[in-house]
Order: structure tokens, then sequence, then C-alpha cells
């Protein structure tokens, strides 16, 4: 099931959602000053290329301080709004029952998007 569910998000949209990520993490990374948040573009972009078998869990260290500070920002500056389309997509897709392991999906990403700073992808 991971594999076809992979095979059927990659055709149906995961390409280019990593594609975006990954255009928005090296704008970010052009910038000193973005590559913290430029990397975090890189973490999604990961998971949304392949998301079924992989699971968001937070760091050992949580990242403290500069964690906070760094989802603070992130939040604000577009981590809220990237996590709402996850939602909503989700919230769509979870009115079908074929479109509902998608849902969980989304739902996955939204927890990464609104708050990646102290989380992993394993």
């Amino acid at each position: 099931m991971r594999t076809i569910g992979n095979l059927l998000w990659f055709l149906f949209g995961g390409f280019w959602a990593c594609v975006g990520y990954l255009f928005g993490g090296f704008m970010l990374c052009i910038t000193v000053i973005g590559i913290p948040w430029g990397l975090q573009c890189f973490k999604l972009a990961g998971l949304v290329l392949w998301p079924f078998g992989k699971k968001v869990v937070n760091t050992q260290s949580g990242g403290g301080c500069f964690s906070l500070i760094c989802n603070i920002i992130w939040l604000l500056f577009g981590g809220l709004y990237t996590a709402l389309v996850h939602l909503v997509f989700a919230l769509l897709l979870g009115i079908t029952i074929i479109g509902i392991p998608f849902a969980r999906q989304h739902l996955k990403l939204v927890e990464l998007a609104l708050m990646p700073f102290g989380k992993q992808v394993v």
C-alpha cells in the first residue's frame, strides 16, 4: 500500500508540491539569514514527495530557544498559510473514502508545516 500510495501521491501533485518547496528553499538559502528556514523547506520537500511510510517526530533536544524563535518567525511569514492549505486539502480529501489515506498524509504535513524546527522525519 505504501508504494502505491506514494506513486499516486507523486503523480497527482506531490511532484509539483516538492518543486514548490525546493524553489522556496533555494530562494531562502540565497540569503545568509534565510538558510535555517530554507533547510526546513527542504525537509518539507522530502516529506511531500513521498509521504507514505514516513513519520514526523520531535527531536531529542527539541531545539531550545533558537527553535522556538525560528518557529515563531516561520509561523508569521508563511507557516500558518502553508499549514492551512494542507488542512483544506485534508478536509477535501477526507470527504471520500478513497481520499482518506491522502487526507491523513496532509494532516502529517500540517504538523510539520506549522512548526518544522525541532521535528524530524523518520
